[in-house]
């Protein structure tokens, strides 16, 4: 059980000779705009897909498109809001994370929770008016993301990554249900399965990297517990699956499949030659570097094949 009078010391703590903020940075970190951006690429790709499965021009769903990106915003800063609210007493001991403002003291406890609380219903109602299926993936990623990883996982067991990447894998299948509530296709759930199998290799080059403040916090990421060696292999597992999701693009495009395999098959190729070459921490930057360059490029592609076919073809 956490103790808030710790809580609080620790706070207390890493607030001293903090500089005054100015507000509107204070609320861009505590609700983690750098996040809601990558997760909104993600979420045009579910909108892009399925209006091009579908054969429907964008011009047409413009308004649940609009509501779509405001909605599912506000729902992805409430969760990122809710985290740093929750976290702040392993923030404060972690050196990337200890000038949040929720550590910092920028912003109070109670006025944090009425700002998650507050984005969480308005982002809800404005995702169900553009559809209440994508109302339904929104409320999803939110709960997975606060209760079973945040509240749970994170601080009791290293496969919190897998759980929390369930709700990593929302934004897609948001943007899909705005458009249509059809979700018996493979390249839907080519989406899907790459976000949640992407996020592994991903967070797990976080974690070596900052493995010293994750061992400090007490967080049970993998490299912490099982080690450096068993990080990279379980790393090669999921980035192999990865290649293999590939293929569920194929109904959609050759081209877009072959990206994606070579794609993941150069990550793969990286790790593999990297880990004999480089040190541990080299080693989870090259990879961590590598990783969002994969998914940009691969959303990018499949956004813009999309829109082009359904406006130009």
């Amino acid at each position: 059980m956490r103790s808030d009078a710790k809580i609080n010391r620790s706070v207390q703590e890493a607030s001293l000779a903090m500089p005054k903020q100015h507000l509107s940075n204070v609320l861009a970190e505590t609700i983690k705009t750098g996040i809601i951006k990558s997760n909104l690429i993600a979420v045009l790709a579910g909108l892009a897909l399925a209006l091009y499965i579908n054969d429907i021009s964008p011009v047409e769903k413009l308004p649940e498109i609009l509501l779509t990106l405001i909605g599912a915003a506000l729902v992805i800063g409430s969760a990122g809001t809710f985290n740093n609210l929750y976290d702040r007493d392993i923030d404060s001991i972690m050196e990337r994370t200890k000038k949040r403002p929720t550590v910092t003291g920028a912003i109070q406890p109670k006025p944090a929770l009425v700002l998650g609380i507050s984005m969480a219903l308005t982002g809800l109602i404005i995702l169900a008016l553009a559809s209440p299926l994508a109302a339904f993936f929104g409320f999803c990623g939110l709960f997975l993301y606060v209760v079973p990883y945040t509240m749970w996982t994170k601080r009791h067991t290293i496969y919190n990554t897998e759980i929390g990447s369930i709700s990593g894998a929302m934004p897609p299948l948001i943007g899909w249900a705005a458009i249509t509530s059809d979700l018996m296709h493979l390249e839907l759930l080519g989406l899907f399965i790459i976000m949640v199998l992407w996020q592994m290799p991903h967070f797990y080059a976080i974690a070596i990297r900052k493995y010293d403040e994750y061992k400090a916090a007490n967080v049970p990421m993998l490299p912490v517990v099982k080690g450096f060696k068993r990080t990279y292999l379980q790393t090669n597992v999921y980035l192999t699956a990865l290649i293999a999701g590939s293929l569920l693009f194929i109904p959609l495009n050759i081209g877009i499949t072959i990206v994606a395999f070579l794609l993941s098959s150069a990550w793969l190729a990286l790790s593999i030659i990297g880990y004999k070459k480089m040190s541990p921490n080299k080693w989870a930057t090259t990879m961590f570097i590598f990783s969002l360059n994969h998914l940009t490029i691969l959303f990018v592609v499949i956004i813009a094949y999309c829109l082009i076919g359904t406006l130009f073809i």
